[in-house]
C-alpha cells in the first residue's frame, strides 16, 4: 500500500490536486491499487509511517485558506527525493517481473 501512497500523491500533485488523506484515498480507490485500502485508519496510520521514513512530508494547510472554506485545516503531503527513488525502484521491479513473465512473442521459454 506504500507504494499506492506515494503515486497517487505524485499523482495528485501533478494534477495541481491537493493530497491529503480524502484525496489520496479517493485516488487510490480508483485505482486497481484500492484492495490494500481496508479503511481510512491504514490510510492515516501508512502515512504516518511514510512521513517518519522520510518518503513523505507533510505540512499543515493555512489556516486562512481553511477557515475561508468553512472546514478543518487539511494536512498536506508532498513525496521526498527518497520517496520518489523508492517509487521508481519499485516500478523498475514490477517492470522486471512482468517481462520475466511475459517472453517477447516468439521466445517462449524451454524447459
Amino acid at each position: 500500500m506504500e507504494y499506492s501512497i506515494l503515486s497517487a500523491v505524485v499523482e495528485l500533485s501533478a494534477s495541481e490536486t491537493d493530497p491529503y488523506g480524502y484525496t489520496i484515498a479517493a485516488s487510490i480507490a480508483r485505482s486497481d491499487e484500492s484492495r490494500g485500502l481496508t479503511a481510512h485508519g491504514t490510510l492515516y496510520k501508512t502515512l504516518g509511517r511514510l512521513v517518519e521514513g522520510g518518503m513523505l512530508v507533510a505540512v499543515w494547510e493555512a489556516p486562512e485558506t481553511a477557515e475561508s472554506d468553512g472546514r478543518p485545516r487539511r494536512r498536506l503531503y508532498e513525496v521526498t527525493a527518497a520517496g520518489a527513488r523508492a517509487l521508481q525502484a519499485h516500478a523498475n521491479e514490477k517492470l522486471a517481473a512482468k517481462a520475466a513473465f511475459n517472453p517477447a512473442p516468439g521466445r517462449l521459454a524451454t524447459s
